[in-house]
């Protein structure tokens, strides 16, 4: 009698834990270079929140999820992309880090490290989240990337 009642119960709990798993993980690609360990280095810092967006579970290595309250996501990073090289979008510095702005699909921003090995591409709704925001919550695990000897040089003056 005691064995069908503990064996529905653990059913039960996987179940909804099976379910649960299930709807906060987002579905990405991971890069070419996602394997670097400069990757793994990067994606154990990666922070819980940013710009009050919590963290998903992804299902492709070296990558990042957060999503809003409703489950909408918000902002994706992506770790291991080969380096950009010279670009005629503008380069900002922020927390550190030289970000490559590309708002061709405005309101989503692409922001791709410059002068990191491998590079991280961040794609934020920027009708959601403030860009600077995440990419500052974003600095302190993106600055454990190797630099390279390219720097911006097209920095928008303030």
């Amino acid at each position: 009698m005691f064995r069908p009642r503990v064996l529905a119960l653990v059913l039960t709990a996987a179940a909804v834990i099976g379910l649960t798993g299930c709807s906060t993980t987002v579905s990405m690609t991971s890069a070419k270079g996602a394997n670097d360990p400069a990757c793994a280095a990067v994606t154990v810092r990666l922070p819980g929140t940013v710009d009050g967006q919590e963290r998903r579970w992804t299902d492709a290595q070296a990558t990042g999820a957060w999503a809003d309250a409703a489950g909408t996501t918000t902002v994706l990073l992506t770790c291991g992309l080969q380096p950009p090289g010279p670009s005629p979008l503008p380069c900002q510095t922020v927390a550190g880090v030289d970000w490559i702005i590309d708002d061709s699909q405005a309101p989503n921003y692409r922001f791709t490290t410059f002068g990191r090995v491998p590079a991280v591409e961040v794609y934020l709704d920027y009708d959601v989240v403030s860009a600077r925001s995440v990419l500052d919550a974003l600095g302190t695990a993106v600055s454990q990337l190797p630099t390279s000897s390219s720097t911006c040089t097209d920095r928008p003056t303030s």
